[in-house]
């Protein structure tokens, strides 16, 4: 056995999970908000803003895979991905507030003007999240290490969510003052400037230990056929595109449920802070429940607590509010776990290609892994839009009762089934935490 690496400093785990409060200022409004605002504020359809959301992010694929490729070619006296958290975070608040920007355009103006501000946040997204997330491989060598980052990074993950959930609808109240698009405008204002700040702290206040060979030659194709041969990669990246799937249907759908099948949309906020609650409270006993458990029993558990909890969910009545903020805070503190533990196995994909291989692609693997976050909240923006479309919704004005099942669907059942597709998925990961310590000690021998 090698001997325990070195502890993470406390600061330091705290100034990388700044980096996500920052990413998730941004990423959570667009999964709970931005669907909402393009159909009731923007004045989209919902067929459009389904089909805008799909192949926007399945087009931004192919920049997730580039840029995972950049990365790991990056060489700078910083190291390879602290940099771009640097360079990326000024454009990155300027494309958010421009997406939430609504000038006075026609209908087609308005949907070419959204194609273009959407998908270049995207990009500016990609370009700061892909190596952001990748520096989880980097700051540690040791998976128990990068478990408990991990752990600290979605932590402030939630506080993000918790900040924009809970603090959005007031603030565009107070800007807008009746007016939602001034009031939107400027709320992404004031979340773009915190979010500048908390990447520059993450820049400063981190640092990358893992040093592979350097890659002299790009060799996009056989780095590819690592990734795609990586069966521990590929698991991941189903259970990604499960989770984000699952969660960005629930989210994208929180406002129409509230304000259309409850009646009570002043409460939409308030459930978004406790579930919320519940998630932050699920990722910071993620390292613990680690410890003794396991890794699968305790991701397996989490999928099978948010399917009942989806099931359930369904079977909640318009007079059901009580229920349905349990039920919330209980899907939400089981997915926790689950996303909290995806990027540390992450980073335990990369060692499992480059115990095989002798090749290390830290960048490629998280932007792949990163895909399938991508893909899942395109599948859940355009099953939103086209479910909405479908069953005959239409913005401000009461929901017929085809369009409120449709949106009772999104909350509860669509969730459920991509939920038992997560736990299909995870039983046939190929990793056991005892072939994990074997992996770890070989590769510290072979790195010198």
């Amino acid at each position: 056995m090698s001997a325990p690496a070195t502890p993470i400093p406390t600061k330091e785990c705290v100034a990388y999970a700044l980096g996500d409060t920052a990413t998730n200022l941004v990423w959570r409004t667009l999964m709970v908000f931005l669907g909402f605002f393009y159909t009731d504020v923007f004045g989209l359809s919902a067929a459009a803003v389904g089909t805008l959301m799909l192949l926007s992010r399945f087009g931004d694929g192919i920049s997730d895979v580039l840029m995972g490729v950049v990365a790991d070619r990056t060489q700078t006296r910083w190291g390879k991905f602290r940099p771009w958290i640097l360079w990326t975070a000024v454009p990155f608040g300027v494309m958010t507030v421009l997406t939430f920007t609504t000038p006075d355009l026609s209908d087609t103006g308005k949907l070419i003007y959204a194609y273009l501000t959407y998908n270049g946040l995207i990009i500016m997204f990609t370009a700061s999240n892909v190596p952001y997330s990748a520096m989880t491989g980097v700051i540690s060598p040791d998976p128990a290490e990068r478990t408990r980052l991990s752990t600290y990074r979605f932590v402030g993950a939630f506080v993000g969510a918790l900040l924009t959930q809970g603090l959005n609808a007031p603030l565009v109240r107070f800007f807008g003052q009746g007016d939602d698009t001034v009031g939107y405008k400027w709320t992404m204002v004031v979340f773009s400037i915190l979010a500048v700040i908390f990447f520059l702290i993450t820049f400063a206040m981190t640092k990358e230990r893992v040093k592979p060979a350097p890659v002299e030659k790009l060799q996009l194709w056989r780095d590819l056929g690592d990734l795609f041969r990586n069966r521990a990669w590929f698991v991941l990246f189903l259970i990604g595109l499960s989770l984000i799937t699952v969660n960005t249907l629930r989210q994208g759908s929180t406002l129409y449920y509230f304000t259309y099948f409850l009646d009570s949309k002043a409460l939409a906020g308030t459930y978004l802070v406790i579930s919320t609650i519940g998630a932050l409270i699920g990722a910071a006993l993620t390292a613990k429940m680690v410890a003794r458990w396991g890794r699968k029993a305790v991701i397996l558990t989490a999928f099978s607590i948010m399917c009942v909890g989806s099931v359930a969910m369904y079977f909640v009545g318009r007079d059901g509010s009580t229920m349905v903020f349990v039920l919330g805070f209980l899907i939400e503190a089981a997915s926790g776990p689950i996303v909290t533990l995806f990027f540390a196995m992450l980073a335990d994909a990369a060692d499992f290609s480059e115990w095989r291989t002798g090749r290390r692609a830290t960048g490629l693997v998280y932007s792949a892994g990163m895909l399938s976050f991508k893909f899942g909240s395109g599948i859940a923006g355009g099953l939103t839009g086209f479910v909405l479309a479908s069953t005959g919704y239409v913005a401000n004005v009461d929901q017929s009762i085809e369009a409120l099942s449709g949106i009772r669907m999104l909350m509860s059942l669509l969730p459920a089934l991509g939920c038992a597709v997560g736990i299909g998925a995870f039983m046939m990961y190929p990793i056991s935490d005892r072939q994990l310590e074997v992996i770890k000690d070989e590769l510290a021998d072979s790195r010198g």
